[in-house]
Order: C-alpha cells, then sequence, then structure tokens
C-alpha cells in the first residue's frame, strides 16, 4: 500500500494556518485527515497543562506526529496544523518529527506572517492574547528544511493552498 502524502504547516498562531487547512479540505481533488497541535492539547485536561503545560503538550504534540504516521501507513493523506518548538525541559520536536516520519512522504510547509499583522489577529479573534505569536516566534525551531514557503499576508488562504498543491503533486509525480 502506498503511504500517504503529510503536509505540516508551520508556523505561530495567526498565521493562517488553520484557514489554509481549511481551504485544503474544501478542495475536490483530494482529500485530507487534520490533527493539530490544538485538537490534542485538548486532550491532556486543563488540571495537567497547569500544573507543567511543556512536559504535558510536549508529550501530547510527539503522539500527534505517531497518529499521523499510523494515517499515512494506512494510505490516508494527512495535514499537520502546528508549530515546531524548541525549549529548554522538553525535547525538540523537528528532530522527533523527522525520526517518527523518517519513512513516510513528509513535507514541511513555512506558513510566514509579518508578526504585526499576526498581533493584529490575535485581537480580532479575541482566543488568543496580542503577543501571543511574537512569543511563540522566539520558541520555533531554527535551521528547520522548508518544502515550500507561503506568505499569508500577500496570499489568500485558497492561493497558498493551491500553491501547497501544486508543490506537493509535482514533487510527487517529478512534473
Amino acid at each position: 500500500m502506498e503511504k500517504g502524502r503529510i503536509i505540516f504547516l508551520n508556523g505561530v498562531t495567526s498565521s493562517g494556518k488553520t484557514s489554509i487547512v481549511e481551504a485544503m479540505q474544501n478542495r475536490d481533488d483530494v482529500f485530507f485527515y487534520v490533527v493539530a497541535n490544538d485538537l490534542f492539547q485538548e486532550m491532556v485536561g486543563e488540571k495537567y497543562l497547569q500544573q507543567n503545560y511543556w512536559k504535558y503538550l510536549g508529550e501530547v504534540i510527539i503522539m500527534m506526529y505517531h497518529t499521523a504516521k499510523l494515517f499515512s501507513d494506512m494510505g490516508k493523506n494527512v495535514i499537520i496544523d502546528g508549530i515546531l518548538v524548541e525549549r529548554d525541559g522538553i525535547t525538540s520536536h523537528y528532530p522527533r518529527l523527522l525520526e517518527i516520519l523518517k519513512n513516510n512522504p513528509l513535507d514541511i510547509v513555512e506558513v510566514f506572517c509579518p508578526l504585526e499583522i499576526c498581533r493584529q489577529r490575535n485581537i480580532a479573534r479575541g482566543d488568543r492574547y496580542e503577543s501571543q505569536s511574537a512569543e511563540q516566534h522566539t520558541l520555533m525551531a531554527a535551521n528547520i528544511s522548508y518544502s515550500l514557503r507561503v506568505d499569508t499576508s500577500v496570499n489568500s488562504s485558497a492561493e497558498c493552498a493551491e500553491m501547497i498543491m501544486k508543490h506537493v503533486w509535482a514533487t510527487r509525480f517529478n512534473l
């Protein structure tokens, strides 16, 4: 059985990852299952996150990577909506991701948006705090080997989804 594609959308909160996921889910040409940091964080429970946020978040995110691998191994395409972080006290996510998915077709896409625009989006959303994107930016893993970069301040979510799909399928079929 052919393994499903895994597309990891990596970016800070309010950079546009989830909007791109929604645009990709609205396409008729390919279906993706979605795993997301936010969804997996909810599995932990507030009590434990308050006790030791980074310990429990780090553990559940690694489980998310294994979940994406399972779907891919079963021939299903997967989008990961997340952020690769490096922080004292937790294992760096980037090397773990590469280790877990070393035998699966993985594309890591940088979802970029200037931090000032992310700040404005955070305010408008109301479910994030104003400086959350800037704080996450300081925790993002360095030296990530990206397959592609999309900028949501320049392109719409649908345009970004189209760029990602063209890149992924061109790579897959050596176009």
